[in-house]
């Protein structure tokens, strides 16, 4: 019991390590930002195409809202305050976007919308600092940048869902159009556009966010977490310049998700995400957690992952919004700061923290988008995270490969690998996630695990006649330069090199980076599998997003006159990590 204690407050103390005092951490990241800017400004090549070559460049303009904020924010924790070197260095850079404006090379680029909010929240807070001539010239650009959502926004105003296959583009784009619009239409007097981002947003707000907290991008049926931090941001944004009643509520269960859904790292969960399989740690609308004490801490713990020296100018620019519209108050640790919590969706996806694990589990059923590249395929069950040793099992998605599925089935040559029903019961003795297939369904019990070992325990019930190669996959995430061990004593150096062991070379068990894992004897493990890059509509190239497939086949057997037969097969794989 003392050894449960001691090791119960070393957890405690080393997630609360991670946790930002705010705002006053946000300051000193502008801070080290707004001295990276003026560095790279005082190098050769100041130009938008030259700067934003490197990719921790790219959205250049984002940098311009740290001086501002650093210059006029209010506040005992900013020394910056009315500062005017950051006075000069933001004007210099609303200047160079200008010259790139009036050059034709501001608005073309990819996502320049989102640049366009930073500049013009900059000009609102420097307004009385601009002087006629600047004021006009500024003005005159960034009217122009927001002028040309109206069509577009107009067009989708009544479509039946903001989601990507009625409007034609993501939901988190659109949010953004009327985030711009609504906050150019006040700041410079254009009322209708004022009412079109309002309309908007507030249906953003009361109609397509679900009970759950999220706003789908493909439909309602499941999330999109790391975009669900762009439409957040909107919503946020939009709250902050009406205190408009209709959108707290909305506010508050998207905090309830992403405070939940969040691995111990501060990335999004992978098992949830049907466009990305990775994800960092977001920048993006933290200020919207601030209204609350657990939002307060949710966003604490979010920030103490951001570094001076890793900063990219985009992240940059939304912790500078994040300290802008910080809301101050008493604090609540994160979920991820807590010994235990969990948290189940309305739909079949969940998330369990015990002492060090955390789980993920999905069963979301989603219709497949065929001819779309940026949305995957829901093939992937289950996560698990470790606190010190990281993810050691991913549930990402990925499209078109189901070699990667959790499982996967052949029948008259087509190979399914996505559930056709799911179920998710969750408990605190353990949960179980039920995934129905053509041939077979499955039960995956996930038993309350121990500090040292977790089991995954997968029982296989068959139904009518068996299809052809049906498998069970778990995707294992392996450090490249790390070693991976085998209970047969292989010791192979993870690398480019194409890795391909049966059950008799793994001889039961695997062993990498503190945690070994128990696998049934014919199991195999391929390494590595590439998996699907949806921005290059090809596999990743990157050894750091490759996985190995660790493999069982399912050993169904067809009876006469028993259409069910259950638990024909139980697969268990047990996790442990080393003290």
């Amino acid at each position: 019991m003392l050894m449960r204690r001691l090791l119960a407050t070393l957890l405690s103390a080393f997630a609360t390590a991670a946790a930002a005092d705010l705002p006053a951490d946000y300051f000193k990241l502008l801070e080290a930002g707004a001295a990276m800017v003026e560095k790279r400004l005082a190098a050769p090549g100041v130009d938008l195409k030259t700067i934003e070559a490197d990719g921790r460049w790219r959205h250049f303009p984002y940098a311009i809202l740290a001086p501002a904020v650093l210059y006029a924010k209010k506040h005992p924790a900013n020394p910056r305050f009315e500062d005017a070197r950051m006075l000069e260095l933001a004007l210099r850079i609303g200047d160079l976007l200008a010259s790139e404006d009036e050059k034709g090379t501001f608005e073309p680029r990819l996502d320049s919308d989102w640049d366009t909010y930073m500049w013009m929240e900059t000009y609102r807070l420097l307004e009385p600092q601009l002087g006629e001539k600047r004021k006009a010239r500024w003005r005159q650009a960034i009217e122009r940048n927001v002028a040309v959502l109206v069509e577009d926004a107009t067009d989708r105003l009544d479509f039946a869902w903001y989601h990507s296959p009625f409007i034609g583009t993501s939901p988190n784009h659109y949010a953004l159009w009327a985030s711009n619009l609504h906050m150019g239409g006040r700041l410079f007097g254009k009322p209708e556009w004022e009412r079109l981002g309002q309309r908007i947003l507030q249906r953003f707000a009361t109609v397509e966010q679900t009970p759950d907290g999220y706003w789908g991008e493909h439909n309602r049926y499941g999330p999109t977490p790391g975009y669900n931090h762009l439409t957040l941001t909107a919503v946020a944004l939009y709250w902050e310049h009406t205190n408009d009643d209709l959108v707290m509520p909305a506010l508050r269960r998207a905090m309830d998700f992403h405070k939940n859904f969040t691995f111990l790292d501060a990335t999004p969960v992978d098992v949830l995400n049907d466009r990305n399989r990775h994800w960092g740690v977001s920048a993006w609308g933290q200020f919207a957690f601030t209204h609350w004490p657990d939002g307060r801490g949710y966003a604490g713990f979010l920030a103490g992952f951001f570094q001076p020296e890793t900063l990219t100018v985009d992240q940059l620019g939304r912790l500078a919004q994040d300290a802008l519209y910080y809301h101050e108050g008493p604090s609540e640790p994160a979920p991820q700061q807590t010994r235990a919590y969990q948290r189940q969706m309305s739909i079949p996806a969940g998330i369990r923290k015990t002492g060090p694990w955390q789980v993920a589990l999905s069963g979301i059923i989603n219709t497949q988008a065929v001819n779309n590249r940026f949305y995957l395929d829901r093939q992937g069950h289950i996560s698990v995270f470790h606190e010190k040793l990281g993810l050691i099992v991913t549930g990402a998605n990925s499209k078109r490969q189901p070699e990667l599925a959790t499982f996967s089935e052949t029948i008259a040559g087509e190979t399914i690998y996505m559930p056709i029903s799911s179920r998710l019961q969750m408990s605190d003795r353990e949960d179980r996630l039920s995934l129905a297939f053509n041939t077979y369904f499955s039960d995956l019990y996930v038993p309350a695990p121990s500090d040292r070992e977790l089991t995954l325990r997968f029982d296989i019930s068959g139904r009518g006649r068996p299809s052809e190669s049906p498998r069970l996959t778990l995707q294992i995430r392996l450090e490249p330069g790390e070693t991976l061990e085998t209970g047969g004593g292989r010791s192979i150096r993870i690398g480019a090199e194409k890795i391909e062991l049966g059950g008799a070379e793994l001889a039961g068990s695997i062993r990498h980076r503190g945690w070994t894992m128990a696998v049934v004897s014919d199991a195999s493990l391929t390494w590595p599998v590439f998996p699907h890059n949806p921005y290059a509509d090809s596999p990743e190239t990157n050894l750091r997003y490759a996985v190995a497939a660790l493999s069982v086949p399912l050993k169904l057997k067809e009876i006469r006159g028993k259409y069910v037969r259950p638990h024909e097969q139980e697969i268990v794989f047990r996790l442990r990590a080393a003290p």
